[in-house]
């Protein structure tokens, strides 16, 4: 049974009898409970006032900018400036008040909230989670979908002082309850009551919880037995909980003095991110209001948003790429609607965002969209649209190279007269070629454009972008911006402007954030133009990994810099010819660490795949793969004798054969993998069935039989390629 010190089945924080019953629980109705609770605070505070001459106020912690009125009344000096995340929201209130800022149609009720309301919602939800006990610096899980609900609750968590722990609905309970013990949390927000009905009993039996409280839907939707002795809320009730609360600390003076507020402090711990693969070694990555703030304060150099431009939100909140963005993209006065995967084509359409923030598997469906509506016209349509986007492509090669948006590693510059040449010859083409593209925008691209927006740009991270996606996209003049980081870095390290967007690079580094690239075994830093480990290093750098100081001083040096575990080389700088305006552009070329991030921006573990594949005794050695593709591939080598026993067995080859073929070898190799990995977070999709094994001799084993992953993969790039193609 559930372990709890401040709930019981039948009463709560207050010790207050609870009334009314539903399926075994007893709850008090929406408005006894608001009303009940705060008058039980407040007059518990009064007895103990009355039998302490001195009675010690109840700290509590505050956001200074967004709850200012709080330090003022309590003889505190309120901020004037950002301290932390939630402050942004007084700021965007008062300078953008009646705008709408959300629009969230797909959830029941559908929503639409203006600044202002947002405002007040995230003030009243921080509140009603002191009401009910939860206090600064304790973990609360937040384990929701994308929602207006979920940025209030997120906002409402940091205002308080506590630390969110994040999570998507669609993870596996198991998951779940192993993110919320180890990160320690006391109590738990969620989606809705089908996620409720769906962990409450594993929770119940293995965890600690104070307090469920429910984004969306109603208490009467909770069909699981209710043994847990803890209280289930509302949205509702918490908001106006501390709505109340809130009016009684405005107008009463005794209910002001039962507290000492203090400010959040910038470089606080504001929210827990667990990275992917958690199921072996989970590694909470620290993110503090600090690491948070810089990426606020400086995206919009790589986003000019203005009020009133329009996003489309898609991605999970819990990844830190879309959680950062939304934080930025309020402090403009932006509007944002709520969308899906099911409805991404109709909103695109109907809605006609400025901008799309989202992982590059987004724009390959864009863009395998718009092909297969080319190809499916008539033979004419589809032969003059092939021959424009043609055309536009060519235009947009010269164009790069006029521009001096070209990419090299050589440091040497041509002469002036070769670049002049070069120079010549490109604006010849382009200007040859310009009437034409502007002929295709006006027949065909445009078309396009109508169906999906995007007019100011679409900004793609979380993986990499293919190069044939990126040059679609600027042919048919949609901008497209790549930018790169990782959780650990809050998350945006580099991204294209929309200045200089050069093509198959990450741009240059944000402000304020130093990249170096260094030699993998010395680490020394290498000059432009060479390969190695990329390294960062300024304010958005994580705090560490959460209880795992091993993991935080491989990750983090005594110099403050993260090694990314990527592989890249920094362009060199050039005074003329096609590369003059490319210089200290950052470029990618893989990952040196095992992580493997697909197109989604998922992140696969291998590790955890190939230890349970290699359960299997016809697997003799793996290698899974998959980096920037929609799902995991592998490369295996079988154990031959047993490919064959297991082939008779199951009378796919007669019993006096001496071999399989591969296609058959392939269907074994695809069920046993099935089998032993059904347990692992993600599934292999193609395999590459292989004769020679991994040796020390052929370079591919270390000296303590250790696969080099880096060297398997180019060894076999081609056929990977294939697999996927």
């Amino acid at each position: 049974m559930i372990s709890t010190t401040t709930m019981s089945l039948k009463s709560n924080v207050f010790g207050i009898p609870c009334g009314g019953r539903y399926g075994g629980r007893q709850f008090w109705s929406q408005q006894q409970l608001v009303t009940i609770l705060v008058d039980k605070s407040r007059k518990l505070g009064g007895v103990q006032c009355q039998s302490n001459k001195i009675a010690e106020a109840e700290i509590r912690k505050c956001s200074a900018f967004l709850e200012s009125e709080l330090l003022s009344g309590n003889g505190g000096l309120p901020l004037t400036e950002w301290g932390t995340v939630p402050d942004i929201w007084r700021t965007s209130a008062e300078k953008f008040g009646d705008r709408v800022a959300v629009v969230d149609p797909y959830h029941d009720p559908p929503t639409t909230m203006t600044y202002k309301q947002l405002d007040q919602e995230i003030v009243d939800f921080s509140e009603g989670l002191r009401v009910i006990g939860l206090k600064p610096n304790e973990k609360i899980a937040l384990f929701a979908d994308n929602s207006c609900r979920w940025l209030v609750a997120d906002q409402g968590m940091m205002a308080s002082g506590a630390i969110n722990v994040v999570r998507g609905s669609r993870s596996s309970v198991q998951e779940l309850l192993q993110l919320y013990s180890h990160s320690e949390c006391v109590a738990l927000a969620i989606d809705n009551p089908e996620m409720y009905n769906r962990i409450a009993d594993t929770f119940g039996s293995h965890a600690a919880v104070r307090f469920v409280i429910l984004l969306w839907g109603e208490k009467s939707s909770l069909v699981t037995e209710a043994k847990q002795g803890y209280p289930v809320y509302t949205y509702k009730e918490i908001t106006e909980l501390g709505h109340k609360s809130r009016v009684d600390l405005r107008d009463s003076e005794d209910a002001r003095k039962r507290y000492s507020y203090e400010p959040i402090n910038s470089d606080d711990v504001a929210t827990l991110v667990y990275t992917s693969g958690t199921t072996g070694n989970p590694k909470g990555v620290m993110l503090t209001h600090k690491n948070l703030l810089h990426q606020i304060l400086n995206l919009g150099e790589i986003v000019p948003a203005v009020p009133g431009d329009r996003f489309l939100s898609i991605l999970p909140p819990w990844h830190a790429y879309e959680r950062a963005c939304e934080y930025f993209i309020f402090t403009h006065g932006t509007e944002q609607m709520y969308t899906t995967i099911k409805n991404l084509k109709d909103d695109l359409r109907r809605y006609q965002p400025h901008y799309l923030i989202s992982v590059p598997l987004v724009y390959e469906t864009l863009y395998s969209g718009i092909l297969k509506q080319i190809n499916s016209s008539s033979t004419v349509r589809k032969l003059i649209a092939q021959l424009f986007l043609k055309i536009s492509m060519t235009y947009m090669e010269a164009k790069r190279i006029y521009e001096g948006k070209c990419l090299t590693k050589d440091t040497k510059q041509p002469s002036y007269i070769a670049a002049l040449l070069d120079w010549l010859w490109a604006r010849t083409v382009a200007a040859i070629l310009l009437p034409l593209h502007m002929l295709a925008k006006k027949i065909v691209y445009s078309k396009i454009h109508s169906s999906i927006g995007i007019s100011k740009a679409g900004v793609s991270g979380g993986g990499s972008l293919s190069s044939h996606v990126d040059k679609f996209f600027e042919a048919i003049d949609i901008k497209i911006q790549n930018g790169y980081g990782l959780t650990e870095s809050a998350p945006v390290i580099a991204a294209r402007r929309l200045t200089c967007n050069v093509l198959g690079s990450i741009g240059h580094p944000l402000r304020h954030v130093e990249v170096k690239v260094v030699n993998s075994e010395t680490d020394e830093v290498l000059p432009p133009g060479s390969k190695g480990i990329v390294k960062s290093r300024g304010p958005l750098i994580m705090k560490g990994y959460y209880k795992n100081p091993v993991a935080t001083k491989q990750a983090i040096d005594e110099n403050g810099w993260l090694n990314t575990g990527d592989l890249g080389w920094i362009a060199p700088d050039h005074s003329i010819g096609r590369s003059r305006n490319c210089g200290g552009i950052i470029v990618l070329e893989g990952r040196s660490k095992d992580t493997i991030v697909l197109s989604t921006g998922e992140n696969v573990e291998p590790s955890e795949i190939e230890e349970a594949a290699m359960g299997s005794s016809l697997i003799q050695q793996i290698v899974v793969v998959g980096q920037d593709q929609r799902r995991p591939g592998a490369i295996i080598v079988p154990n031959k004798e047993e490919v064959l026993l297991a082939a008779k067995k199951s009378a796919i080859v007669d019993s006096e054969a001496t071999e399989v073929s591969k296609e058959k070898a392939v269907g074994l190799l695809h069920d046993e993998l099935r089998k032993w990995t059904s347990g692992c977070s993600f599934q292999v999709g193609p395999i590459l069935v292989i004769d020679e094994p991994f040796t020390i001799d052929s370079d591919l084993l270390t000296p303590t039989m250790k696969i080099k992953r880096d060297k398997v993969a180019a060894l076999y790039k081609e056929q990977i390629d294939n697999l996927y193609n």
